[in-house]
């Protein structure tokens, strides 16, 4: 059984805090199932937007677990803010996490599929 998406960002936003980061809940989306995007900053400005991995990217044997992949990167904050804002209208139940992890890779704290 799958948590509720309100809980995973719970269990996320304690381990970022446990790594000695930094993480907000940019924008609440439905609680039982809305998809995930995270927005990462580095300490060197960095800007990297993950979101949920393609359905070819699940484990028939884990189907409950969570997996993003990296959508988009840039010096510039305003066009990831422009692409979180496409993803809103398209599904207005999504969740926006916005972190600092700090000194631990953000592979680390979520699970990161390569495409």
């Amino acid at each position: 059984m799958r948590v509720t998406t309100d809980l995973w960002i719970s269990a996320l936003l304690r381990r970022v805090f446990g790594a000695g980061g930094f993480a907000a809940v940019v924008k609440r989306g439905a609680i039982e199932a809305g998809a995930v995007f995270v927005l990462t900053r580095s300490r060197l400005g960095e800007i990297a937007l993950y979101g949920p991995a393609p359905q070819t990217s699940y484990d028939s044997a884990k189907p409950d677990d969570r997996f993003f992949s990296l959508l988009a990167t840039a010096a510039d904050a305003s066009v990831l803010d422009a692409r979180l804002e496409r993803e809103k209208k398209f599904d207005p139940d999504i969740w926006v996490v916005e972190i600092e992890a700090g000194a631990v890779p953000v592979e680390e704290l979520i699970s990161v599929k390569m495409s």
